[in-house]
């Protein structure tokens, strides 16, 4: 009877020592959350193109490829290295008119890849364009606009009419001087009017190696495991080019008629 009460007694030990245990255990097996970084609505990465595009020879539909230039931090944390991907969407263009109209395209970005792969599709806007590029951008509409030619096509109808008053002169050496340039003025002029109204207005471009701003429409979360970059690929700039195209404006000097 007494080896039965004890071991009567130990298992019952057992038993409760095994109930304590497991409840032990379980909250051991339990890993603690992974850490996450947000990047909020608003947040402003500035960008690079890798690729141009131009209201010239894109299309609605066609892609832009950009990386970014600066780094984004979060809690003190690199959460979009510099030299990230992005990716956007020509989404509408308009050809500037002959007469009137400027060039006009509209530019969605679509897809963020880290260097190690990780990718996230999101939605963005241009908040802001290079300060060199002569192009306007209407931040509402998300527009990007030509730079006008007015001044250009008056640059364009006084030089031609010069040309043609010295060429009329030349001509009526000996007869009428006076008429001479009349008639070459006024056939020069027209030949500069004749010349804008065949002629297109400024296309719209952001050439490779333009910098921009695109601004988070949504949020864009990460974590922790996801912002290893140790293994990542290194950065070889694939952005760098010419950047903005020149001035309309700053060129008009360099022109010479005929």
């Amino acid at each position: 009877m007494f080896v039965r009460a004890i071991t009567a007694v130990f298992a019952s030990g057992m038993i409760l020592a095994a109930q304590d245990a497991a409840p032990a255990a379980a909250v051991a097996s339990v890993a603690p959350p992974e850490k996450t970084y947000l990047v909020d609505v608003g947040t402003r990465i500035p960008l690079a193109m890798v690729n141009s595009v131009s209201t010239k020879h894109s299309q609605p539909g066609d892609r832009v490829y950009l990386e970014t230039s600066f780094p984004v931090v979060v809690n003190n944390r690199i959460v979009i290295p510099a030299g990230s991907y992005v990716m956007g969407t020509i989404t509408n263009t308009k050809r500037p008119g002959k007469v009137k109209g400027k060039g006009e395209f509209y530019l969605r970005f679509d897809t963020l890849m880290l260097p190690n792969g990780v990718t996230r599709d999101f939605r963005g806007t241009l908040s802001a364009l290079d300060g060199r590029a002569s192009e306007s951008l209407d931040k509402d509409e998300g527009v990007i606009t030509s730079e006008g030619n007015k001044g250009g096509d008056v640059r364009t109808v006084g030089e031609t009419a010069a040309w043609g008053a010295s060429i009329g002169g030349l001509a009526s050496i000996g007869r009428a001087p006076g008429m001479g340039v009349g008639i070459g003025a006024a056939a020069g002029a027209a030949a500069g009017l004749i010349g804008i109204l065949v002629t297109r207005g400024p296309d719209a471009v952001l050439a490779k190696g333009t910098t921009v701003e695109m601004v988070l429409d949504r949020q864009v979360n990460y974590s922790e495991g996801e912002l290893d970059f140790s293994k990542a690929p290194p950065v070889f700039g694939r952005s760098d080019g010419g950047g903005p195209m020149p001035s309309v404006k700053s060129q008009q000097g360099s022109r010479r008629f005929p």
